[in-house]
């Protein structure tokens, strides 16, 4: 049996080398200025807004961003730590369930913060752990291919339409593969907890030829081009973005339930700096950095003083029980356990093969 260790390891050796840290220089150029050390899954493009906001109320503060993999952030953590090294200032993956077992086996440190009191609920893991955005699993699908009539709204009418349309459709349907994508795996798990008849929708899905990505890039790519007519529980922050420079990508959020992931942002116990990690966490929990995330990174803020469409308020105020957001809490770690992982896995793809 494979532990959470040997696990993450494979991930890390499995997939594609990640970049090269990036280092923003302090705003005062100040030549012995403290160095806030970042590691993150989200691109380094998009976190850029985030980055020279934050320096720019903090003039003497460089910062040095390692885009990675969501398990080699997990990975490098636990390392560094247990070899009684210096770690990251600060931790932000959209791997919600590594996240709470970082802090739930003690590599992550309490942070009590400005916003700590107010922060939801749901996405606040005993001042250690955050959920820092809102983003839904959605549909994604071509407007052409829909000229004619609605796109599918619900898993059921989605199952019809797979069977209504047979070899019209045949190959031209995505989703993440829950292998190699662990958000495709973790809104994969939700789903089996939110709805009782899943495997036949995923049975529909193998019928119909779905394709398998670990990308929301390359499923986005086909939906655009007309190559796909659909794409299943995409990243909606990913889609939002997308569908603002493709016009012929068309989002539905699912009316039956709709599935919602977040970033988790902690300081890891060992940080060189803590106080510089807590103050950037601070920042992204602000007013200005979560109308950052909101305006600039389109990706709907969690704070409950930020206004606007882009944010948990207003969308749990338009959908209400139809969202279901993932709670920062330790059941995240249920599908950390290798049997139950391994036992959703194949049936998934036992269930895909089905013809």
């Amino acid at each position: 049996m494979w532990t959470i260790r040997a696990l993450v390891t494979f991930l890390v050796i499995a997939t594609p080398a990640v970049a090269e840290p990036v280092l923003y220089p302090a705003v005062s150029g100040k030549p012995d200025a403290a160095v806030l050390v970042i590691y993150s899954s989200l691109d380094e493009p998009l976190a850029r807004p985030m980055i020279t906001s934050f320096q720019a109320a903090n003039v003497d503060i460089a910062v040095q961003y390692e885009d990675m993999l969501t398990g080699e952030i997990y990975d490098r953590i636990v390392r560094e730590t247990d070899l009684g090294q210096k770690t990251a200032d600060f931790a932000f993956s959209s791997a919600m369930d590594l996240q709470v077992k970082l802090s739930n086996d003690g590599y992550a440190q309490r942070s009590d913060l400005p916003m700590s009191d107010r922060w939801p609920g749901w996405a606040n893991w005993r001042n250690t752990a955050y959920a820092l955005t809102f983003e839904p699993a959605v549909f994604v699908y071509h407007k052409p291919s829909f000229a004619n009539r609605p796109p599918p709204s619900t898993r059921s009418e989605f199952v019809e339409y797979l069977n209504e349309q047979g070899d019209k459709v045949y190959g031209r349907i995505g989703t993440y593969d829950i292998e190699r994508s662990g958000v495709g795996f973790l809104f994969m798990a939700r789903d089996q907890e939110q709805f009782g008849d899943i495997w036949t929708v995923i049975r529909a899905m193998g019928t119909a030829g779905v394709k398998l990505y670990s990308t929301s890039q390359a499923i986005l790519e086909r939906v655009s081009d007309g190559r796909f007519v659909l794409g299943y529980n995409i990243l909606g922050s990913y889609a939002a973005d997308w569908v603002s420079r493709h016009p012929d990508v068309g989002i539905m959020l699912p009316k039956d339930y709709t599935v919602v992931m977040s970033r988790i942002g902690l300081v890891p116990q060992a940080a060189a700096s803590p106080d510089l990690g807590r103050r950037y966490l601070a920042f992204l929990m602000s007013r200005e950095g979560q109308q950052i995330m909101a305006g600039k990174l389109q990706i709907p803020a969690v704070s409950p003083d930020v206004a606007g469409d882009n944010t948990a308020t207003n969308l749990q105020a338009l959908f209400g029980a139809q969202l279901k957001p993932v709670p920062v809490s330790l059941g995240l770690m249920v599908y950390l356990d290798q049997v139950k992982r391994a036992r959703l896995i194949q049936r998934w793809n036992e269930t895909l093969r089905l013809q």
